[in-house]
C-alpha cells in the first residue's frame, strides 16, 4: 500500500507543476507582446520576433555604423540595464580609438633610428591623438547624449600602470591578445630588474651587469614565444637596452645622423655582440678580457663593413671633439667640405698653444703676446679655409704714458716739482695717484710726465 501512496503523491505534484508551468508561460505572452506589438495608425501590429543583443562576429567599424544604434535599442528592449549599456557602449567606443591610436598616429618611440626625438613628429602626434580624442567624445555623445561623461568617468580607461606604447604599423596591428601578453612580459622583465637592483642597494652590493643581460636574454626568450620576428625586432629596436645604448652611442657624436634602414642594420650586425659584451661587463679574469677584446674588434669590424669606409670614417672623426667643432663650424659656414682642414688648422693650433706655454724663458707678457699672434693665425687660416672675409687686425693697445722719475730731496716740496718741470701740480697728483705730497720725503720717487714738459730751447747760433 505503502508504493500506491508514493505513486499518487507524485502525480499530484506533476499535475500542480504542470499547473504552474501553463500560468507563467501565459503570463510571460502576454508580457511580450505588450512588449513587442508596435502599434501604428492605420496599420497591424507587428511582432519583433528578431531581439539581436550581439551578432556572433562582431566588427568594430560597426560602432560607427547606422546598425550600432540599433544594437543598443534592442539592448534597452530586453530591459538590460541603462548602466551596462553605457559600460558597454563606452568600452566599445574606447577599444576602437585605442586601435585607431595605435595605428594612425606616428610617435617619436616609433623612429627608434634616431637619437633625439623629431619635435614636429611629437607636435603632430599630439594633435593627432586631440582630433580623435574628439571625435571618441563626440561618437560617445551621438550614441549616449551630451551628458555621457557626467556620471560614467568611471567607464574610462585608467590603467594603474601604463605599459609600453605597442602603436605604428607594426606593433599597433598586433591582436589584443598578443599585445597583452607582451605587457605581462614587460612588466614581469621591468619588476624582476626592480627586485633585483633594490635587493643589491638595501644588502649595499653593487648591480651586476650579468645578472641585467641574463634577465634580458629571459625577457627576449619569452618575447620570443608570443612575437613572430617582425615585431619582435621591431620591439628591440624600440625598448631593448642595446638598441637604447647604440642610439645613445651615435648620438654623443651629434652630426652621425643614420636613416631607420642604416640603423637597423647597424643593430642586427651589433645586437648579438652587445649581448655577449654586456654578460662579460665586470668580468676580471684574463680569459675573459681576452673574449672581450676579441668581440670589441668583431664589433668594430661589423660596424665598419655595415657603415662603408666613408661613413666609418666619419664615425671614428666624430668621437673626437675637436672634430665636432670644426665639423659644425663647417657645416655652419655652409662649406661641409671644409671641415677637414678645419680640423688639421685647430690639431695645429693647439700643438702650437702647447709649445709656446712649454717655454720656461717667457714672461707672462711675452707669452700673452706670442699665444695671441698664434690665435690670430688660426683665425686667418680658418676664414681662408671656410671662403670667408679675414679678421681685422687687432688694435694695438695704447702705449703708455712715457714718465721721467724724479727722487725727492729733503725740502722739495710739490710747487717746486711743478717749477722745476714745468707741469700743473694737478698733473704730478694724476701722475702719482698714491703719493700724499703734503708728507712727501727724501728718497722717494715722484713720476713726471714727460709729454707736458716744455720742449727744452735748441739755442741759436749767433
Amino acid at each position: 500500500m505503502r508504493w500506491r501512496a508514493i505513486l499518487i503523491f507524485s502525480l499530484a505534484a506533476n499535475l500542480v507543476l504542470a499547473a504552474g508551468w501553463l500560468w507563467f508561460a501565459r503570463v510571460n505572452a502576454r508580457r511580450l507582446t505588450r512588449q513587442n506589438i508596435v502599434p501604428d495608425a492605420g496599420q497591424t501590429a507587428t511582432i519583433r520576433t528578431n531581439i539581436l543583443v550581439r551578432k556572433q562576429f562582431f566588427s568594430w567599424s560597426e560602432v560607427e555604423s547606422d546598425d550600432y544604434p540599433s544594437y543598443i535599442a534592442n539592448l534597452r528592449d530586453i530591459d538590460c540595464p541603462e548602466q551596462t549599456i553605457r559600460d558597454i557602449i563606452i568600452a566599445d567606443v574606447n577599444l576602437l580609438y585605442a586601435r585607431k591610436r595605435a595605428v594612425e598616429i606616428v610617435t617619436p618611440e616609433q623612429q627608434w633610428w634616431r637619437a633625439e626625438p623629431d619635435v614636429t613628429v611629437a607636435q603632430v602626434a599630439t594633435a593627432k591623438s586631440r582630433e580623435l580624442d574628439q571625435e571618441r567624445r563626440t561618437l560617445l555623445a551621438k550614441l549616449l547624449g551630451t551628458g555621457w561623461e557626467s556620471g560614467d568617468l568611471v567607464s574610462l580607461p585608467r590603467p594603474t600602470r601604463p605599459g609600453v606604447p605597442l602603436d605604428g604599423p607594426v606593433l599597433g596591428n598586433l591582436p589584443a591578445d598578443v599585445k597583452q601578453s607582451v605587457q605581462e612580459i614587460s612588466a614581469r622583465s621591468a619588476d624582476r630588474i626592480a627586485d633585483y637592483v633594490n635587493e643589491q642597494t638595501r644588502n649595499g652590493k653593487p648591480v651586476d651587469p650579468a645578472v641585467l643581460a641574463k634577465f634580458r636574454s629571459q625577457t627576449r626568450a619569452e618575447l620570443a614565444g608570443v612575437l613572430a620576428p617582425e615585431p619582435l625586432e621591431e620591439y628591440l629596436l624600440r625598448y631593448s637596452q642595446n638598441a637604447t645604448a647604440l642610439r645613445g652611442e651615435l648620438g654623443a657624436l651629434k652630426y652621425f645622423t643614420t636613416t631607420p634602414e642604416e640603423f637597423r642594420a647597424l643593430f642586427r650586425v651589433t645586437d648579438t655582440l652587445d649581448l655577449q659584451l654586456a654578460a662579460l661587463a665586470d668580468a676580471t679574469d684574463v680569459n675573459s678580457l681576452a673574449a672581450k677584446r676579441v668581440l670589441e674588434q668583431q664589433r668594430a669590424a661589423a660596424l665598419k663593413n655595415t657603415l662603408g669606409p666613408e661613413r666609418y670614417e666619419l664615425f671614428k672623426l666624430l668621437q673626437d671633439p675637436a672634430y665636432r667643432d670644426a665639423y659644425a663650424a663647417a657645416h655652419a659656414a655652409g662649406t661641409p667640405g671644409a671641415a677637414a682642414v678645419l680640423y688639421e688648422i685647430n690639431l695645429a693650433a693647439q700643438s702650437e698653444q702647447t709649445r709656446l706655454r712649454s717655454q720656461t724663458n717667457f714672461t707672462p707678457e711675452r707669452l700673452a703676446i706670442e699665444l695671441k699672434k698664434a690665435e690670430l693665425e688660426q683665425l686667418t687660416a680658418a676664414a681662408q679655409a671656410l671662403g670667408q672675409e679675414l679678421p681685422p687686425e687687432p688694435v694695438p693697445p695704447p702705449k703708455p704714458e712715457p714718465k721721467k722719475i724724479h727722487q725727492m730731496k729733503s725740502g722739495e716740496t710739490l710747487n717746486f716739482l711743478a717749477q722745476l718741470y714745468g707741469v700743473q701740480p694737478n698733473d704730478l697728483r694724476a701722475a702719482n695717484p698714491n703719493l700724499d705730497f703734503s708728507k712727501l720725503k727724501g728718497g722717494e720717487n715722484v713720476s713726471i710726465p714727460i709729454k707736458l714738459m716744455p720742449p727744452i730751447p735748441i739755442p741759436v747760433p749767433p
